[in-house]
């Protein structure tokens, strides 16, 4: 038994040929917070506040979908999410966040300071005011980058389909097949098999107002217990319909299968293909990062030394 963790910065359509000064930046804050989280690991910091840490400093990324980088709504706004939950099954869930600046902070004192799992929208605003959490007028989340790939995203959905010919592709808004759709996320188990994990995310580009996704619903996008940690990413809609963070974990526990083949089958058989990805460690020091999508922007570290920072197979 060991320590290990693995992030992710988003499960979807990455190309390949992806533009070194979209891809550079990425890979960076990835390996710099695998490098933040390692070290807290070793230093004997716990999982939950692992996870925290580094979801933290991938909040704060304009780079990924979450907190600064949060794509924008139908309406130009920002509704962030997150959940934070350890391996004892205490977790703390927010979603419809204007102006908070680090989400996942804001979901821990959920699970801490309330008795409630999950606060939404204006509920949840009050609560960060009164918790005196860091909070910026919502211009700060509402970048060049991502008004422009709302303004793709409406265009797209402009264009007419004809959805009596079969496999046809549907336009998405991302003509650079910079792929936004995914969250960031953090697992972690410490040596004494202490589990938790935490994703945070700007929901979908173009998304419905009010609309919430699988990041801060307890059994999809985010699972933790005694077995395994689990953080999901993808289109939302897809992974809260497989319950992909609870089948994992179910596997383990009913059919005895390693986290490895369980996460596998959950990726392969459970969710649609090309809509999902997660990064997932067991209480024994396991570690797993397995998609259906192009690509997944993901960084794993073990306490034997294996470290790795990827985005295709």
């Amino acid at each position: 038994m060991g320590w290990a963790i693995a992030l992710h910065g988003g499960a979807g359509d990455i190309p390949r040929n992806l533009a070194p000064e979209r891809r550079e930046p990425r890979e960076a804050a990835l390996r710099h917070c695998l490098d933040i989280g390692g070290a807290a690991l070793k230093a004997g910091k716990s999982p939950l506040d692992v996870v925290e840490l580094v979801v933290r400093e991938l909040e704060d990324s304009p780079h990924f979908n979450a907190g600064r980088g949060s794509v924008l709504t139908t309406n130009g706004t920002v509704e962030m999410e997150a959940c934070i939950m350890d391996g004892t099954k205490r977790c703390g869930a927010v979603s419809g966040l204007t102006t908070v600046v680090n989400p996942i902070s804001l979901a821990r004192l959920v699970m801490e300071k309330t008795p409630h799992i999950y606060l939404a929208f204006d509920g949840a605003e009050a609560f960060a005011r009164e918790q005196g959490v860091d909070t910026l007028d919502a211009s700060h989340f509402i970048t060049p980058e991502n008004i422009e790939r709302l303004k793709q995203a409406k265009e797209a959905n402009r264009v007419q389909i004809d959805y009596t010919q079969p496999m046809q592709k549907i336009p998405n808004g991302t003509s650079d097949g910079d792929s936004r759709i995914g969250t960031v996320g953090c697992v972690a188990v410490d040596i004494n098999g202490n589990l938790a994990t935490a994703t945070s995310t700007g929901g979908l580009v173009n998304k419905m107002v009010g609309r919430i996704g699988d990041t801060p619903v307890v059994g999809a996008g985010t699972y933790a217990n005694h077995l395994c940690a689990v953080s999901a990413t993808g289109k939302g809609e897809s992974i809260i319909r497989a319950t992909v963070g609870r089948d994992v974990a179910a596997l383990m526990e009913y059919k005895g299968m390693s986290l490895k083949d369980a996460a596998a089958y959950v990726i392969e058989e459970c969710a649609p293909k090309g809509t999902a990805g997660l990064v997932a460690v067991s209480a024994t020091g396991e570690v797993t990062m397995p998609y259906n999508t192009t690509g997944m922007f993901r960084a794993c570290a073990t306490e034997d030394g294996h470290s790795e920072v990827a985005i295709w197979s």
